[in-house]
């Protein structure tokens, strides 16, 4: 595995954390449809992030 993809796992987990944090703080791009699902959404590309940073440090 090169180190591509952790690199790009920790990108779009970046992403996708912004994207779902300004729904939640603004309700700007979903008009805030469901906070729990915001919240999920957050705390799995936190541990997307931490994976990813786990594999990219061990390679």
């Amino acid at each position: 595995m090169t180190k591509a993809l952790p690199i790009t796992g920790m990108i779009l987990s970046g992403l996708c954390g912004v994207l779902f944090l300004a729904d939640l703080a603004a309700g700007i791009p979903f008009s805030r449809v469901s906070i729990p699902m915001d919240i999920g959404v957050l705390i799995s590309c936190g541990i997307l992030a931490y994976l990813s940073l786990c594999i990219y440090e061990r390679r």
